[in-house]
């Protein structure tokens, strides 16, 4: 699934479309997590704006309306020529003076609405803080993990709490902390919420740079594949050896994902003398 850094490579790699028209407006397949709404042909006339992302959600903004994209399971966005083959699973088609924009979804999880009430209350407003942003802090997390006893990996995934922070980023970031993915949330120290914190803000702006990971398909909308999973230490490497004491890495399932850890260097404190507030 595209993860946060996909879906901010894939906002900037279609900032070329920005200020053009719309020409015409193609559904091949309405039916992917909800109907493709029926009035879509509104767009046609319309310039496109500007561009932002709310999690995993793309915003685009054309003079008169505003699309909420979300690229599911296995969606993606692809900048291309009028002239060549739509392939299978290309459901959309936005059509601008010299070029268009194909949405290509195979698993059709993904969703293309209008950024509306409905649509603000139900998707947006339940959301956590961006994780790159200043309300994501040590206070802020601190006091929502001092009550959760949930694993901290399945934690820091919760959107409601922090938005974005996907699988492959959790891992690496607790990976490269030492701390276990199925450690209580509540039992994290003051120091260790402080450094996950700086991780995952760490880890998001490396793989953005890195143009996000390519695990299966994923590229941005002009065709270029992410890089990032050329350094992953921990996620997708079970039964491999740890980087750092060579102790083959594990996997645990927590919140219905795959867990990688390393037992020697994420251990369980068994008697946890690692309460909060202990400086």
């Amino acid at each position: 699934m595209p993860e946060l850094p996909e879906v901010e490579t894939t906002k900037t790699s279609l900032l070329p479309l920005l200020n053009e028209k719309v020409r015409n407006v193609i559904v091949h397949q309405p039916s992917l997590r909800w109907p493709i709404p029926d009035n879509i042909q509104k767009l046609v006339g319309q310039k496109l704006l500007q561009l932002s992302r709310r999690s995993k959600y793309i915003l685009a903004e054309f003079e008169q309306d505003t699309m909420l994209w979300h690229l599911g399971m296995s969606g993606s966005f692809r900048i291309c020529e009028s002239t060549e083959a739509v392939r299978k699973h290309d459901h959309l088609i936005i059509q601008f003076a010299d070029i268009e924009l194909r949405y290509h979804d195979p698993r059709r999880f993904g969703c293309i609405l209008w950024l509306d009430d409905q649509s603000q209350t139900k998707l947006i407003n339940t959301l956590g803080p961006e994780p790159l942003s200043p309300e994501f802090n040590t206070e802020y997390l601190a006091k929502k993990l001092k009550n959760k006893n949930t694993a901290i990996k399945v934690a820091i995934m919760d959107n409601h709490l922090v938005v974005g922070v996907g699988n492959i980023y959790a891992t690496e970031s607790l990976f490269n902390l030492g701390i276990h993915p199925a450690l209580p949330a509540s039992l994290l120290t003051y120091q260790q919420i402080e450094k996950l914190v700086i991780e995952i803000k760490r880890i998001l702006k490396q793989a953005i740079d890195l143009g996000g990971s390519t695990l299966r398909d994923f590229s941005n909308a002009i065709g270029e594949n992410g890089y990032f999973q050329q350094t992953l230490l921990a996620y997708g490497r079970v039964g491999e050896m740890c980087v750092n004491c060579e102790t083959t890495l594990e996997n645990i399932k927590l919140g219905q994902r795959a867990s990688v850890f390393c037992p020697e260097c994420q251990k369980i404190p068994k008697k946890p003398a690692l309460l909060r507030g202990k400086k």
